[in-house]
């Protein structure tokens, strides 16, 4: 009988795990691989690269965060001429490294392009046709609407948009344009799953969650992986690319964050009586702020409570979070909320989805 494992269910097996482990930034997930799954997970990276328009001509820099980057580079190194990894790097760096590497294919978050873009644009004066960009692949974030075809038309490339696993950042399936299904890359290892029934069957219309089935894989080959993304079933057959996520756990910047630990870090401060994690979209990239609410009056303008936050939260995350303090107080404690302006995250529990 298949296991169906959660990112919080990797995280926990992190002291019985064995071999090459891929981390996320908080530990709240550990992927074990092997040196068989190490192999076909840079196969199945290459052929999406081969997809995506990548050949022995090309030049590929890889923006991605850890443990992406390094996979996707290694892939690249047997399909281009040439590949570099150099991670979600500013902007200014991002550019000159392109120009230096004279590449012609970018790797990276829909996000992360788009604020490049648009970083060209206005503070830079420069224009995206000179960098000679083939091909751009974008992967690890839910991409805004028509963010393909805009990237394609400014840089004069082709843009592709691959699924990756949320868990070690190999490529699982693509797409060449936002309105087409996911295209798995291989059989049988990425499907469809009712959001609360440990359950292969998908439902014909609604919310579905997209899980992961590796049944190759040497230590979770008998696992069914929950992904925590959501996407809506309709008319058209094929996996929907998801449009949303679902759970203890929030996509941001191609991060997720873990709410249980910002649950934990704050009840070990004196005096916090709830919270609300509000994320938005306004320009190129994800913004995201914490505000906290106080149950005494005399710790709402405190600068050394606000501190003691603002340091809990930094040792959660890369991501930047702003922290805000409520005005006023709350004497009953209260459990934390998303409020996601982006329309990603539908909520903690799915039983309440359904």
């Amino acid at each position: 009988m298949a296991r169906w494992l959660t990112r919080d269910d990797l995280g926990a097996a992190a002291h019985s795990a064995t071999g090459l482990l891929l981390v996320s930034p908080d530990v709240s997930s550990v992927f074990p691989m092997g040196p068989g799954d190490r192999t076909a997970a840079s196969e199945l990276t290459a052929a999406a690269l081969r997809e995506s328009g990548v050949g022995g001509r090309d030049r590929v820099v890889v923006a991605l965060a850890e443990p992406a980057g390094a996979l996707w580079t290694d892939a690249a190194t047997g399909v281009a001429q040439a590949a570099a990894c150099v991670g979600p790097r500013g902007r200014m760096r991002l550019h000159h490294a392109l120009s230096a590497l004279s590449a012609t294919t970018l790797v990276s978050t829909p996000t992360g392009a788009m604020d490049f873009l648009a970083r060209l644009h206005l503070e830079f004066l420069l224009d995206p046709l000179d960098l000679g960009l083939r091909n751009i692949v974008l992967t690890g974030e839910i991409a805004s609407k028509r963010t393909l075809g805009h990237l394609a038309g400014e840089f004069g490339a082709r843009v592709t948009e691959v699924y990756a696993s949320p868990f070690g950042g190999g490529a699982l399936a693509w797409r060449a344009a936002e309105d087409d299904p996911l295209a798995p890359l291989a059989d049988g290892l990425l499907g469809l799953a009712a959001l609360t029934k440990d359950d292969a069957a998908a439902p014909e219309a609604g919310l579905a969650e997209l899980v992961i089935t590796p049944h190759a894989h040497s230590a979770l080959g008998d696992a069914v992986l929950r992904t925590g993304q959501v996407a809506r079933t309709g008319d058209t057959p094929g996996i929907p690319a998801p449009g949303h996520t679902v759970g203890d756990h929030v996509l941001v910047r191609g991060v997720w964050l873990a709410l249980p630990r910002i649950e934990k870090a704050l009840s070990k401060i004196d005096g916090v009586a709830g919270w609300e994690l509000s994320i938005s979209r306004q320009g190129t990239l994800d913004a995201a702020v914490l505000t906290v609410r106080f149950s005494r009056p005399s710790l709402v303008g405190n600068p050394m409570w606000k501190s003691r936050i603002e340091q809990s939260v930094r040792a959660l995350t890369p991501v930047a979070i702003a922290v805000d303090i409520a005005k006023d107080v709350s004497e009953t404690a209260a459990p934390g909320t998303v409020n996601d302006a982006r329309g990603h995250h539908l909520g903690r529990d799915r039983a309440l989805l359904t």
